[in-house]
């Protein structure tokens, strides 16, 4: 945990960098501290069929889910969201400059079955 999942309006297809976007919310969620990197999946969803606020075309949204496991408590929830929501503000900056965008992110506390072995793969990247 976390996996975030990043929903954006596909009107951004031709000015949103979606895999630079995954990889600065991903990296924000590392740097935290409150995530371990074997356990963040981050991605990029396009949403095709939207309506936002008055219909405007050119509106656009981007929003964060963000599904953690429990466990945490709401202050160290808050500074990761603090954190994470700053970073993707900051990278969707040049867009919500230039035209109607509505960004927003959510977090969700779940319960979950897992199983994976990325721990013992990542120790043999260290150098």
């Amino acid at each position: 945990m976390p996996h975030l999942i990043l929903e954006y309006s596909a009107n951004l297809d031709k000015t949103l960098a979606a895999e630079r976007m995954v990889e600065t919310v991903h990296e924000a969620a590392i740097a935290s501290g409150l995530f371990p990197r074997a356990g963040a999946r981050t991605r990029a969803v396009r949403q095709d069929c939207y309506r936002i606020a008055n219909g405007n075309p050119e509106n656009a949204f981007v929003h964060l889910v963000a599904r953690v496991g429990r466990g945490r408590s709401e202050e160290e929830l808050q500074r990761a969201g603090d954190h994470i929501f700053a970073a993707l503000t900051e990278f969707l900056d040049p867009l919500y400059c230039k035209r109607p965008l509505a960004i927003s992110m959510e977090f969700v506390e779940i319960s979950t079955w897992k199983q994976n072995n990325l721990r013992h793969y990542l120790s043999k990247d260290k150098p």
